[in-house]
């Protein structure tokens, strides 16, 4: 089980990118989706429960509180982002959510570093559940508005 966690955890090794892996994350969660959009809303609600197991059996194996090769937080924050999109005909708005997520997910806005102080992994993950909403429901907002 422990090796399915760190499968999960790092995003199939994605994690172990040298230079950026939750940037890394957060490009391969698009790409995962990017055939079938239709399925983001339930890959990103799906997803939670999931990571947090392998977020949190990870970092225990790791023995670290939040190993930076973890990404799976960045996967379903950035499906989340994604899932408030009006609309994915173009590639606005995969840009967009990409941008947004990511923006979020380093500025950490209230509640989300507070969010990140949470015990293993669900600190790990929910600080980028909430960094996803924060992005989805900009996105949904600019798409609302025929921004994009």
């Amino acid at each position: 089980m422990q090796r399915i966690a760190t499968w999960i955890a790092t995003w199939f090794g994605v994690g172990y990118t040298p230079k950026g892996p939750g940037t890394a994350g957060s490009f391969v969660a698009l790409a995962c989706v990017f055939p079938a959009p239709q399925l983001v809303p339930w890959l990103a609600l799906g997803s939670i429960l999931p990571a947090i197991w392998a977020a949190h059996a990870h970092a225990n194996a790791a023995n670290s509180k939040d190993p930076q090769e973890v990404v799976v937080d960045e996967v379903v924050g950035q499906w989340i982002a994604l899932a408030g999109a009006t609309h994915l005909h173009s590639i606005t708005p995969w840009l967009l959510a990409f941008g947004l997520f990511r923006l979020f997910d380093i500025w950490k806005p209230f509640p989300i570093r507070q969010l990140e102080k949470l015990p293993g992994g669900v600190g790990i993950v929910m600080d980028d559940v909430m960094a996803g909403i924060y992005a989805a429901l900009v996105m949904w907002l600019l798409g609302w508005n025929n921004l994009y």
